[in-house]
């Protein structure tokens, strides 16, 4: 492996709070056919966004992010028995498109983490790719996207979604789930895990690419590494960020 050194990333993208609210359901609601939850423990956790954040510093990467200040939180409400979801309530406030100023020090690396929630526009996305010099990393929700000038990480369901014209750019990485990643042509199989949970493993497959690119400088290097770190993280529940000793076993 190449010797290490201290990488420093710009990320920009929404954030949000992931709650967790865990309880008991001995019993139906006499109201309605839905059951009752016995509010036992509340977990809170930092998400979309903040999560890439979290796991790009699981690399030892130095990050500096801008984020919308607004509200945004996605409570979950969980039968801890069985670990499953009975609802999720989003609250979000309005979100003000990005207005911060740039920072005008040294990155190796732009990442954007879009969940199209009103933070970064259209417009400001091929603005903030023109500015940058260096590699570009997005994953976003939007059917148009730079994909001349940056690498694009999106799902199967977001890639069939995005705008024809776009949908043969050689800079789409195309995640699968079980079925692996394909990019130019080439399909990248999954690491054989047993899926816990989903949610954020695409921040964290997106975490891991960007540290193994600016290691390697290969994105084809790159991926398989991200696919360990994405396997890594569906087997918990909940958003989750890389320990030392994941970081250690992607890395072997």
């Amino acid at each position: 492996m190449p010797q290490q050194k201290q990488f420093k990333v710009l990320l920009i993208g929404d954030s949000c709070s992931d709650e967790y609210v865990y309880g008991i359901c001995e019993r139906l609601n006499p109201e309605a056919p839905v059951p009752i939850l016995k509010e036992t423990k509340v977990k809170t956790q930092k998400g979309m966004a903040w999560n890439v954040r979290e796991n790009l510093m699981s690399f030892g990467i130095e990050v500096y992010i801008l984020t919308q200040e607004e509200r945004i939180i996605k409570r979950r409400f969980i039968d801890q028995r069985y670990n499953q979801q009975l609802l999720r309530v989003d609250i979000e406030d309005e979100v003000k498109p990005l207005e911060y100023d740039l920072p005008k020090e040294h990155f190796d690396a732009l990442v954007i983490s879009d969940y199209d929630k009103g933070f970064l526009t259209t417009k400001r996305i091929f603005e903030l790719v023109e500015w940058f010099d260096g590699p570009v990393f997005i994953d976003s929700k939007k059917t148009t996207l730079p994909v001349d000038h940056a690498y694009i990480k999106i799902n199967d369901d977001e890639y069939s979604k995005l705008d024809k014209e776009f949908k043969d750019s050689p800079n789409l990485i195309v995640t699968k789930g079980a079925q692996g990643v394909d990019y130019q042509g080439k399909n990248y199989p999954a690491v054989g895990v047993s899926v816990f949970d989903v949610c954020g493993a695409g921040d964290t497959f997106l975490s891991a690419l960007v540290y193994f690119y600016l290691l390697y400088g290969k994105i084809e290097t790159a991926i398989p590494y991200a696919n360990k770190a994405a396997a890594i993280a569906v087997t918990h529940f909940g958003t989750y960020v890389l320990s030392e000793r994941d970081v250690n076993e992607i890395r072997d």
